[in-house]
């Protein structure tokens, strides 16, 4: 009995003991557990959940237009060059002035041609006095009609001469096809011109073309009364546009479809030749989904973007739409509310937990 009670006070000062070093080594364990664990870590799982930074997808309003570039050209251009060979007598234009339709610019050597037309006219003349006389003769049967005839065809003859040689002097005056400006000259009075020669160039820039190309996906959205804007290299000032012309093909090489917009030119500022960067206004749209440009990730099938979903970052593939220089409409692939990943993409695979950071 003495026995039983002795070890039952050894037992009474033991099992405390125990008790509380049990209690310090479970909470050193847990606390190294911890110091061991990642930030981040899923303490369900032990999974590391990387960090991200995404934004929530809302529909928002966008002003719907492409960005192309084109080229500015003349409402009109011609290269002057002469009908015939000759040498220059008369230059009548001012180099860099403005002419008018029809307007006398240079004049080549006609002596020979006008001396040939004088005897033409003298001989037809002669031949329209006579045809008279024989008419009134045969009125009253006084020669046959073969007679008349004769005469007649001659003086028929030498009137198509007359044309010919009028035809030809004309040829020899080169004149201003349309009202316009007219450039650089590049030949001097009294040398000889072919019809390779160039003379000069005239340009009508009342008003300006443009031309552009856009990608075929956007065909359908454009006709013709369709606004531009657009600047030229070197300025900032916008200047404004109406498609008038549109190609009723794509081109099978590039995949874009060309159109031809004008443009007045009042102050004859814009230049023919400029490089243009154009603005297409097009319909605008209230509920576009718009993302970040950096967050689309090109790939061989197309386009993707990371969106997280049920905690776990999901690979979707997209289709873009019209693209400023931030954002870029997504037109099929995303939804509204999705979560979309905008930064820490690099780190990123199918199906990884991850943890979002929403930007505001």
């Amino acid at each position: 009995m003495a026995s039983f009670v002795r070890y039952r006070k050894i037992l009474l000062v033991i099992v405390p003991i125990v008790a509380v070093a049990l209690v310090v080594l479970l909470t050193s364990s847990g606390s190294q557990e911890r110091q061991q664990r990642p930030s981040g870590a899923n303490p369900r799982s032990g999974e590391m959940r990387l960090p991200v930074r995404g934004i929530v997808i809302t529909p928002r309003p966008l002003d719907n237009k492409i960005l192309a570039s084109g080229n500015i050209l003349a409402t009109e251009e011609v290269e002057l060059y002469s009908e015939v060979s000759g040498k220059v007598t008369q230059i009548l234009f001012k180099e860099g002035g403005h002419v008018q339709k029809g307007d006398l610019l240079v004049k080549i050597n006609d002596s020979e041609l006008r001396a040939q037309l004088q005897k033409a006219e003298s001989k037809r003349k002669l031949l329209e006095e006579k045809e008279s006389r024989q008419r009134r003769l045969r009125e009253v049967n006084a020669i046959s009609q073969e007679q008349y005839d004769e005469i007649l065809n001659e003086l028929n003859g030498v009137n198509a001469e007359v044309n010919l040689l009028n035809a030809q002097l004309e040829k020899l005056a080169l004149r201003a096809p349309f009202s316009g400006i007219i450039g650089l000259r590049y030949i001097s009075e009294g040398s000889y011109v072919s019809t390779s020669t160039l003379v000069a160039r005239l340009q009508d820039i009342s008003s300006v073309k443009i031309d552009f190309s856009i990608p075929e996906k956007y065909s359908g959205m454009v006709q013709k009364g369709n606004k531009i804007r657009f600047t030229l290299e070197g300025s900032s000032k916008q200047n404004e546009g109406t498609i008038y012309a549109i190609e009723p093909k794509v081109d099978p090489v590039t995949r874009t479809l060309k159109l031809r917009a004008i443009a007045r030119n009042d102050r004859e500022m814009i230049l023919p030749g400029s490089f243009a960067k154009i603005e297409l206004l097009l319909k605008r749209q209230d509920d576009a989904v718009l993302i970040p440009t950096y967050s689309v990730i090109p790939d061989m099938q197309g386009q993707k973007v990371y969106v997280v979903r049920n905690g776990l970052a999901t690979l979707v593939a997209v289709e873009t739409g019209i693209r400023t220089e931030e954002q870029i409409q997504i037109v099929k692939g995303l939804q509204t509310n999705d979560t979309l990943v905008t930064a820490g993409l690099l780190q990123l695979r199918p199906g990884a937990p991850v943890a979002v950071t929403l930007e505001k």
